[in-house]
């Protein structure tokens, strides 16, 4: 039997972060279901479906990685695709706080599914999307903090006013 694992998350954009993640926890999972979350009350730079084109070329290199779009509670949709773990980065212990509440209410709804996490790596301890954008629209060299295609898909959106 496969084992899958959803790693959720907004994903606004993804960052080397993101990827360090995503390629650790691919080792460990048959299948890694990379769920970017259609989250209204977020106000996104990049629309669903430019970050699931980023996401699956930040990821490509991958095999066993699938990039979908999902709305609704991330357990429940682990549920529907048969997943039976959740994957959470942490990059410091505020982090922590927000997703031991999260783990527990999802364990509430289904305690059939983990919710895993896995911490950043140092180099990428302090990296974020925010960070990301804000040192974009000031022109900072971001190429350490993303993959090229998000480096690319920034300065377009610098370029159209966005």
């Amino acid at each position: 039997m496969m084992i899958k694992a959803l790693y959720p998350g907004s994903f606004d954009p993804v960052t080397r972060g993101h990827v360090d993640i995503i390629e650790r926890v691919s080792k460990s999972f048959g299948h890694l279901y990379i769920g970017i979350i259609e989250n209204a009350s977020k106000d996104a730079m990049f629309s669903i479906e430019e970050r699931l084109i980023l996401m699956e070329e930040a990821t490509a290199h991958l095999r066993n990685v699938s990039v979908i779009s999902f709305s609704g509670l991330t357990v429940k949709y682990a549920e529907e695709i048969k997943a039976s773990a959740l994957i959470r980065g942490l990059r410091a212990i505020s982090d922590f706080e927000y997703e031991l509440q999260l783990a527990s209410t999802n364990r509430r709804i289904n305690p059939e599914i983990e919710t895993l996490f896995l911490m950043a790596s140092t180099k990428y301890s302090y990296v974020s999307s925010s960070l990301v954008k804000e040192l974009s629209l000031y022109d900072s060299d971001i190429s350490f903090y993303v993959p090229a295609c998000v480096e690319k898909a920034l300065a377009d959106k610098k370029m159209e006013g966005k």
